[in-house]
């Protein structure tokens, strides 16, 4: 069987598994799923029945069962509300369903007016730190939870182009030197550890790089809107900034360049940031940079660094060592992640050979029959992790969109800032 042939019917088979929200009722609701989660719950679901039913593949009755289990109970709002939870993540996948003019939008115009005010109000407060000299937590700008994530939504809806130029307007100051304790440091360095909390083992905090809590998802998103002719007073001077501080803490291994997953100020001082490369994930490995640097490079017009970048991604894929540290099918760290990723970047290459790590990479997933492929992922004796993020409904969208052939018709991916 062809290797699209295979991908394609273990996208099926969790496609139907996942049918309709009844047929996940064995799993802990409260516990490992949230209704109004793109990570792990209902939104996630329907963009992989959204997908399918716009490239012909399903019924659009399955997205709508998965939009209105997601809806149900109203939609999640205020300061726990971001890209991949509440309202922003509803407005998200009823946005890429919206495949005819008035599909959702009465909807859709309730949830901008919500989102709206919560994007307001996070800038409002980012503002209000960096004129009290205050250190950013990573939930300020991030892609997950911070406004990096809602400029991905803003940019996915295409309505909203005044607040995603304020959003990126943040982004910018986001990027400017500061001075703690007579050090310098970059704008994003932050007081936390990379969980997001205070710890011991991170007295004076750090600066994250990574595309899923660090500087890489506002670097991703800043280059995309470059791209699409959004921009606003010094865009390409932030893009230049960030860019010069992945540059100084870029390693060179012996499967070629890798990126530390942050840096700390003990790092800072001794210019050398430990042990690597880790895994090649999207979140935070060599997979995740490269593509965000490539698409820096397509919106500067840097051919050299996008070749550097295409070359990173290649030798890492091409690296077993590398590959063997990734032990999960998932987007967000694993196998689905690389190969939608490498397939993204072969897309826009000048270098060739990137799609010839495909099968390598998939292999973990399509070497699995599609029943047990489906207990691994769906079942709660697998985890049941069923979301977009971690879980059965992104790898079920890698493998149609892979097996499908060409670009997601829906955007779902847009919502990991790497298109």
């Amino acid at each position: 069987m062809e290797l699209r042939d295979t991908a394609r019917a273990a996208a099926d088979a969790i496609a139907d598994h996942l049918a309709s929200p009844g047929n996940v009722r064995g799993l802990d609701l409260a516990q490992d799923w949230w209704p109004q989660s793109l990570a792990h719950g209902a939104a996630g679901v329907a963009l992989l029945h959204i997908e399918r039913a716009r490239s012909g593949h399903g019924p659009w009755q399955r997205a709508h069962d998965w939009l209105a289990c997601a809806a149900e109970g109203g939609a999640v709002g205020g300061p726990d509300a971001h890209l991949y939870y509440g309202a922003p993540a509803l407005a998200f996948a009823l946005h890429a369903a919206a495949d005819r003019p008035g599909r959702y939008t009465r909807a859709l115009n309730t949830l901008d007016t919500h989102i709206t005010a919560l994007t307001r109000q996070r800038l409002q407060a980012a503002h209000e730190r960096i004129d009290n000299g205050g250190y950013p937590k990573l939930a300020e700008y991030d892609t997950i939870r911070g406004l990096s994530g809602l400029g991905a939504l803003l940019l996915h809806r295409e309505t909203h182009t005044d607040l995603l130029r304020e959003v990126l307007t943040y982004l910018v100051r986001l990027t400017e030197p500061v001075k703690h304790d007579v050090e310098e440091l970059p704008g994003w360095w932050t007081h936390l550890a990379p969980s997001g909390k205070p710890s011991p083992d991170y007295p004076e905090g750090h600066a994250n790089n990574g595309v899923a809590h660090g500087i890489s998802g506002p670097l991703a998103l800043l280059a995309l809107t470059a791209r699409r002719g959004i921009t606003v007073p010094e865009h390409t001077e932030a893009i230049s900034r960030i860019l010069a501080w992945l540059d100084r803490w870029q390693q060179e291994g012996p499967a070629g360049p890798w990126w530390p997953y942050w840096v700390t100020r003990q790092h800072l001082r001794s210019g050398t940031p430990g042990d690597g490369p880790s895994r090649p994930s999207w979140c935070y490995g060599t997979a995740g940079f490269a593509r965000t640097m490539q698409l820096a490079a397509l919106a500067t017009g840097d051919t050299d660094r996008q070749h550097a970048s295409e070359v990173a991604l290649l030798r890492a894929m091409s690296d077993p060592d590398q590959r063997n540290l990734t032990v999960d099918l998932s987007l967000c760290h694993g196998f689905a992640g690389l190969a939608h990723i490498a397939r993204l970047v072969a897309a826009d290459a000048l270098t060739p050979g990137i799609t010839d790590s495909l099968p390598t990479l998939l292999a973990p997933i399509t070497d699995i029959p599609p029943k047990a492929l489906v207990r691994a992922l769906c079942e709660p004796s697998g985890g049941g992790d069923i979301g977009l993020l971690e879980g059965a409904a992104g790898t079920a969208l890698t493998l149609h969109t892979y097996a499908a052939g060409g670009p997601s018709l829906s955007g779902w991916d847009s919502a990991f800032l790497i298109t």
